[in-house]
């Protein structure tokens, strides 16, 4: 007979696998569509099933440990995919080492902070914070007799969307799966739709509301403000240039258009929601510190984590140090960065008992923070690209922080409702954090070569990393087209002023057509659903239709980071198909494939 200490190694190395798959389908289907999907759910549900398979006797406790470990993997990502590749987008290089450091300090930081609040918040505070994320995660686990079911569905989605992605561009290229209409000189619009089965699965778990939200954003920019702008173009003078590129601005294409001018204006709106989600968050940072300083009786320590908490901003000062040869710069970095994740953990925390760590606005506060740092850099004098670099290396340590801190603080929620050992979670979800740092940082590295391609289509949509860049770069240079932020500044009031979400409307700006119209696709076969099941079966089919999702997302977004590491290793060269038929049939394919199974799935 194994001992029990076997079976709980058997479920840290199922934890693990967990944590690196989804912590690089995360990296990659976030930087793909500037979304991504709690791994809470899908984790919980795999590993009811592995446990069963391979480590009965650990039961709950066994579930709850995977979950917790492919949480945060998948944290690292949901984080580190906002900033690290702003680095490269500014003409920078992630140093592997120094990646790796400063992620591994933010997660001690992160973890250490949250502890200091952990009591708190999922015990003394459970009348008030919900955590809806977190019950639907112990509501997963503790129905490990669907498990079975589950489990298959969601195969069947990672089958589906791994074989739809071999045969579009992003491996073999041989359907042309992006499906493009452009409008004629006197009115210079475009539609672009992608035939991506992880997209679809996105817009499936995002929902309508989300979805159209990102849709209305492309919409205003591509069939609005894009065409509004390419009309004044043609009567410049020939010699009139673009203000970042030679480009005569007469001779502008709606893609050019798009990239040198609304662009910023989606930019422009991206700030204003972040500064705006900052200032809404201050009471909530302002009660959340009262409240844990008027906490007491914290069972984990308090002067450990305080040693932890020093120790990992020495980390990162000695790594921005060693990195940038500039002690003094080393220093106001880390101590901006330590007081500003400080401040934002706790509200992350915070925000998981209220709205779930999918819907926290990482990116908003992180924007916030890197506003305020880029502000005292260029006070400080520090305004050129190689301290543009540095300071986004500070800026990688507040994102995973925040991130993290969330993620941490729902899975020990979790570990209440489920009646587990929460003390013992907490070394498996460093640990699986950890490995995403390093799971993160090398898949950036790999697709660094595609990060920076331009064009109509770009493999990667990157709007939080362009916006960024953008901001960082061009508050430090001075070269930023204010005219167009302003205006997106304006237009990110109006919707506030009308109750719009302004993030996802700026997504809408900054992402590719093609990606907000086939993640309204996925949103509309939800949709459709819901509408074709009866009242009795229609939330036990949508609750299926989310691990098939979650199965269309890992398939996709993992076959299309291997098919891109096997391009930039010359083994495999796509090809260039033409024409719209089989794109069209491919995605009829897919829509049968997801609605199919789920119309005649058991209950």
């Amino acid at each position: 007979m194994e001992k029990p200490q076997a079976k709980r190694g058997i479920v840290a190395v199922i934890g693990i696998v967990l944590a690196i798959v989804f912590a690089a389908s995360t990296a990659y289907s976030g930087m793909k569509a500037g979304l991504t999907v709690a791994a809470g759910i899908p984790g919980a549900i795999i590993g009811a099933g592995l446990v069963r398979l391979w480590a009965a006797p650990q039961g709950m406790r066994g579930k709850n440990l995977i979950q917790g470990m492919a949480s945060g993997g998948e944290s690292i990502a949901s984080g580190m995919i906002y900033v690290v590749p702003a680095i490269i987008l500014i003409g920078g290089r992630v140093n592997f080492w120094a990646g790796i450091a400063v992620g591994a300090a933010a997660v001690v930081f992160a973890v250490s902070v949250a502890s200091l609040v952990e009591d708190f918040m999922v015990l003394t505070q459970a009348d008030r914070l919900p955590y809806p994320e977190s019950r639907a995660i112990a509501s997963a686990l503790t129905a490990s007799e669907a498990a079975g079911d589950q489990l298959g569905i969601m195969a069947w989605g990672f089958g589906v969307g791994g074989v739809m992605t071999t045969v579009s561009t992003q491996v073999f290229g041989w359907v042309n799966t992006t499906l493009t209409a452009v409008g004629s000189a006197a009115y210079r619009w475009k539609f672009a739709l992608e035939v991506n089965p992880m997209l679809v699965g996105i817009g499936f778990v995002v929902g309508m509301e989300v979805s159209v939200t990102m849709f209305a954003g492309s919409l205003l920019a591509n069939f609005g403000l894009t065409p509004l702008i390419a009309y004044f173009t043609q009567f410049a003078d020939g010699h009139a240039q673009v203000w970042n590129a030679a480009t005569p601005i007469a001779q502008l294409d709606v893609d050019a258009v798009a990239g040198a001018y609304a662009k910023y204006i989606g930019a422009g709106m991206m700030l204003c929601g972040g500064l705006i989600g900052a200032l809404k968050l201050l009471p909530v940072i302002r009660t959340s510190l009262q409240q844990t300083m008027g906490a007491t009786g914290s069972a984990v320590g308090g002067r450990r984590l305080l040693v932890q908490l020093g120790g990992a901003l020495g980390v990162v000062a000695l790594t921005g140090w060693l990195v940038s040869g500039h002690l003094w710069l080393s220093l106001v970095g880390t101590g901006l960065a330590g007081g500003l994740a400080l401040l934002f953990v706790i509200v992350s925390a915070r925000m998981a008992g209220t709205i779930g760590c999918s819907n926290a606005p990482v990116s908003g506060m992180t924007i916030a923070s890197l506003v305020i740092v880029t502000l005292v850099f260029v006070l400080c004098g520090w305004r050129d690209g190689q301290h543009t670099q540095w300071l986004l290396l500070f800026g990688v340590f507040i994102v995973t922080a925040i991130s993290v801190g969330g993620a941490y603080t729902q899975t020990q929620k979790v570990g209440v409702l489920v009646n587990a050992d929460r003390p013992a979670v907490r070394p498996f979800f460093v640990a699986a954090a950890l490995v995403g740092v390093v799971v993160v940082i090398g898949t950036t590295q790999l697709l660094a070569p595609q990060l920076a391609v331009g064009g109509a289509n770009p493999p990667f949509g990157l709007p939080q990393a362009n916006l960024i860049a953008t901001l960082t770069a061009g508050i430090m240079s001075g070269a930023l087209p204010w005219a167009m932020v302003i205006v997106g500044i304006v237009l990110g009031l109006v919707c506030w002023l009308l109750k719009l979400p302004i993030m996802t409307v700026a997504l809408g700006f900054y992402l590719p057509m093609a990606t907000t119209s086939v993640i309204l696709v996925g949103a509309l076969l939800r949709l459709l659903v819901a509408k074709l099941s009866p009242a009795a079966q229609r939330q036990a089919r949508l609750d299926r239709g989310v691990s098939l999702a979650s199965g269309l997302i890992a398939g996709g977004s993992l076959i299309g980071l291997i098919g891109i590491g096997l391009q930039v290793g010359g083994l495999v060269t796509p090809g260039t198909p033409s024409g719209s038929l089989a794109g069209v049939l491919l995605l009829v394919g897919l829509c049968l494939a997801i609605v199919g199974p789920l119309l005649r799935g058991r209950q």
